[in-house]
């Protein structure tokens, strides 16, 4: 028997049809008029906030945060270069868009540290993420065993010791081919 859990999950490998679709469509028109980053009371998609560390329970709080979609533009430069040379064009950022979306929540309550973050939509313009929070210093946080040793790593988004924080710095893949991604990239610069 399946569990409601993965009834959520089955639902949310196609957002854009059925249930979910529909609901996905009314969510956006709302959520483009709401600030960048909003506090919500649970979280959206609760399979996958509970398999990234949520807990019901005081001291964790989700929030929603819009950021921009696309590449990045430089501004043109003035003096003379040949035109392959001027860097505008295909500007990549370094970090993807969900571990800038960590850093905003992070920034905007400097009291709680980043569990983790997930995907919950997107239209042309934006994508939103959910983003969970924890407070470091919360009686409940702190006497709890999962949760007491991530409360104690200060600044987790900045770190990249977030889940989307190591997918971006390499550390999913093990072994060959990976020898030069740990620690990270730039100690192994200095071997």
């Amino acid at each position: 028997m399946k569990s409601v859990y993965a009834f959520i999950r089955e639902a949310w490998k196609n957002p854009w049809e059925g249930y979910v679709g529909r609901l996905m469509w009314e969510r956006l028109q709302k959520w483009r008029r709401e600030p960048s980053i909003v506090r919500i009371p649970r979280p959206t998609r609760l399979d996958r906030a509970r398999a990234l560390g949520y807990k019901a329970k005081k001291g964790v709080v989700v929030v929603r945060v819009r950021i921009r979609r696309g590449g990045r533009r430089a501004s043109r430069p003035n003096k003379g270069r040949k035109t392959r040379n001027l860097m505008v064009n295909r500007l990549t950022p370094k970090k993807s868009l969900q571990r800038i979306a960590e850093e905003r929540a992070a920034r905007k309550y400097p009291n709680m540290e980043v569990l983790n973050s997930y995907w919950v939509g997107e239209d042309g313009k934006y994508k939103w993420f959910e983003v969970i929070l924890i407070d470091r210093s919360h009686p409940s946080i702190l006497s709890d065993a999962q949760l007491s040793g991530i409360a104690r790593q200060r600044g987790r988004a900045f770190r990249g010791l977030t889940s989307a924080g190591r997918k971006g710095r390499g550390l999913r893949r093990k072994g060959r081919g990976a020898e030069k991604s740990r620690p990270s990239l730039r100690a192994n610069l200095r071997k």
